[in-house]
């Protein structure tokens, strides 16, 4: 009977937060999310990963989904002692997907913000990322607020979301707008431009390309905690899902797929959130 009462109790709760927050983000209409009961029953757990977003998601040579997502989808299923069924959402499936039970969960730059809280849950951070500034080390910069200045010349990747900020905090700065990272990088390494604000923990695939003595300014604008997603409600496979995130932490094998896709350690712990109980 407590069981029932449990799943009434989910369901009326996912109907009643997904009502609105279909209202708030536009999502299509909701169905109720397998509990964790059923995902053990049917032995098989079923994960959104991005393969657009390298290395959290990227298509191998064999063109499957592959990277740091994919690792960690695969450590949960066995965690769970369930099998793990990897489906490909792109960035703006990944809500729509969780939030009416195409997928258990999904992983894929998962930042957790106050406005999807209100039409997913969140287990406790898997990672992290640092919105900093990739400069050289002959640059003197050690504040990002330092950039604000007309000899400065910024570079940008075009319709990247810092471009925004910079326009409005920095701008004094010189601007130059490229298309992609591997040009905004190399536009750094060939003196071109003296510094660029984005993800830090995703420029090393394309500084190590070039010999140039990087530097990452020590004082972050930003630290985003993500997470991995799950339909609102869905109380049991959060809490598992949870327990499993911090079980990968203290075993290290975070810490270590980490370092092997992104060539070097997380820039900062996810366990300093304050929601990470």
């Amino acid at each position: 009977m407590k069981q029932i009462r449990n799943t009434i109790r989910r369901t009326l709760l996912v109907a009643g937060s997904l009502a609105l927050g279909s209202a708030l983000m536009g999502l299509p209409a909701v169905s109720s999310a397998r509990t964790l009961d059923e995902i053990v029953a049917s032995k098989k757990l079923v994960i959104g990963v991005n393969p657009t977003l390298p290395p959290l998601g990227i298509f191998n040579d064999k063109n499957e989904i592959d990277g740091f997502d994919v690792d960690i989808a695969r450590k949960l299923g066995e965690l769970l002692g369930v099998k793990t069924e990897i489906v490909q959402v792109g960035s703006p499936d990944r809500i729509p997907f969780v939030s009416s039970g195409k997928i258990d969960a999904v992983l894929g730059a998962m930042t957790i913000t106050a406005e999807r809280q209100k039409v997913i849950d969140f287990t406790v951070p898997l990672h992290t990322e640092v919105l900093g500034v990739l400069t050289t080390k002959a640059k003197p910069y050690k504040d990002w607020m330092e950039l604000n200045d007309p000899a400065v010349r910024l570079v940008e990747v075009r319709g990247a979301t810092p471009v925004k900020l910079v326009q409005e905090k920095l701008p004094k700065a010189q601007l130059l707008l490229l298309d992609n990272y591997p040009d905004a990088v190399r536009a750094i390494a060939q003196g071109r431009a003296d510094a660029m604000i984005d993800v830090m923990d995703f420029m090393t695939e394309h500084t190590a390309k070039h010999k140039v003595d990087w530097r990452i300014v020590d004082a972050p604008i930003e630290v985003y905690f993500c997470g991995i997603g799950v339909q609102k409600g869905n109380d049991a496979l959060r809490e598992k899902l949870s327990a499993a995130v911090k079980e990968m932490h203290k075993s290290g094998y975070v810490d270590e797929r980490w370092k092997k896709w992104f060539g070097g350690p997380m820039l900062h712990d996810p366990r300093t959130a304050p929601t990470y109980k």
